[in-house]
């Protein structure tokens, strides 16, 4: 079966040793992504909701360059540093996923890489075989 890495362009990427996503087939597993914008800064500092959102963008995009849309994504995991930020996590996520529905969990956790990170969300797709004329 062929692999496919893919890199979102971070310098961090080399030198720990993993992509961005990887497709197998047609199965599509996301790292662990962040609020990282193209320029390497965090969007939305102290805003989990703006974090969210632009961490599922990030996501969104790793998807299209392995060949797969949201809509194939059947698993999301949500990582939080405050669980009482559960519902603007939420509704971020709900605004992407809301009609496809993947399982998700959400956890908080002590911290995550840079404090100014507020949510890390990973993600699994599936996607579908081309339909035969």
């Amino acid at each position: 079966m062929t692999r496919q890495n893919v890199s979102s362009g971070t310098p961090w990427e080399p030198v720990v040793g993993y992509s961005r996503a990887v497709r197998v087939g047609n199965v599509v597993h996301v790292s662990g992504t962040t609020a990282t914008g193209p320029k390497g800064n965090i969007v939305g500092i102290g805003d989990a909701y703006a974090q969210a959102v632009q961490t599922l963008k990030n996501i969104q995009s790793a998807l299209e360059k392995a060949g797969a849309r949201l809509s194939d994504v059947v698993r999301t995991r949500m990582y939080v540093v405050d669980i009482s930020d559960w519902e603007k996590v939420g509704k971020a996520h709900g605004e992407f996923f809301g009609e496809i529905r993947p399982a998700t969990t959400m956890v908080e956790v002590a911290r995550l890489i840079s404090p100014d990170m507020l949510v890390e969300i990973e993600a699994e797709a599936i996607l579908q075989p081309a339909s035969s004329p």
